[in-house]
């Protein structure tokens, strides 16, 4: 196995290695989650493994949660299918800048994500590191959103073009989940910034500190909450990856946002991810 790093603040190209046949190596799966842990994100190519392979490797990192919106593949559960195709021109749930399933009060530690079939060119990928984009704010504003909290809503993303009962059945199933604007990493104890585009708004944000009247809240806190997820757009912060057939990428989704780039329509996309079930932010 060989490391490349393709940034100087995340991601990391494996080489050497079938993946496959990873899972039934406890020394090599320990060392994937030092990587995974130092770099963010890593990527794979020429893995021509099968599906059940796929959930084997996810599988070692914990269990596999199902999507409600997105559907899985029926023998094998865990495996959602994001297939985009001409059909689908306003499919657009990914090209936001997100961490995946914030909305869960317990969002996934990771996720697997496996190219079965993408475009000639386009369709790329980008991650951000979001301890570095807490690492570098300024410090008035580390102390102002010490403390803070935020919700995250999956009625307000997935539930939006619903209509109204399938909406609100959505969300009776999943409300939104609040989490700190600033979590701690649970292996590492670095600090993250976790607003990302499922995050409609502060949740202790109305106090004396911050609102002299009314009329301070609602900008005060839009304004606020805008620039904090502003900061996943910084360049120095990303990493951006080409797909090719049978490529993957394993991304630690309590560092990380990312953002898949649709520029590629009228074209087939498909990709097959296992995200595997996390533990609540603190």
């Amino acid at each position: 196995m060989h490391v490349e790093p393709l940034t100087c603040t995340i991601g990391a190209e494996i080489g050497g290695i079938d993946l496959g046949a990873a899972a039934q190596d406890d020394a090599l799966m320990a060392e994937i989650r030092t990587l995974l842990l130092r770099h963010r994100v890593l990527f794979f190519r020429d893995q021509d493994i099968t599906r059940a392979q796929h959930v084997a490797f996810a599988r070692r990192f914990g269990e596999l949660e199902d999507h409600p919106v997105a559907g899985s593949d029926p023998e094998h559960p865990g495996l959602v299918r994001i297939y985009k195709s001409p059909e689908t021109p306003n499919d657009r749930y990914e090209n936001a800048w997100h961490t995946d399933a914030t909305w869960r009060e317990a969002p996934p530690f990771g996720c697997v994500l496996r190219c079965v079939e993408c475009p000639p060119v386009g369709g790329d990928t980008m991650w951000a590191n979001m301890v570095e984009a807490y690492a570098r704010l300024p410090e008035d504003v580390k102390q102002k959103i010490d403390g803070l909290r935020a919700r995250h809503s999956i009625e307000a993303s997935f539930g939006a073009a619903m209509p109204i009962e399938k909406r609100l059945a959505l969300k009776a199933q999943y409300p939104d989940a609040e989490h700190p604007v600033v979590r701690t990493h649970p292996d590492t104890g670095e600090k993250v910034l976790f607003v990302n585009a499922f995050t409609t708004h502060f949740t202790n944000y109305h106090t004396a500190a911050n609102v002299r009247f009314g009329q301070d809240y609602s900008p005060g806190a839009s304004q606020l909450l805008n620039y904090l997820i502003s900061q996943a757009f910084i360049p120095e912060f990303q990493v951006r990856w080409r797909w090719k057939k049978n490529s993957m990428a394993f991304w630690d989704n309590r560092s990380t946002q990312h953002y898949a780039v649709m520029d590629y329509p009228p074209c087939e996309r498909k990709m097959e991810r296992a995200g595997i079930i996390g533990d609540k932010p603190f």
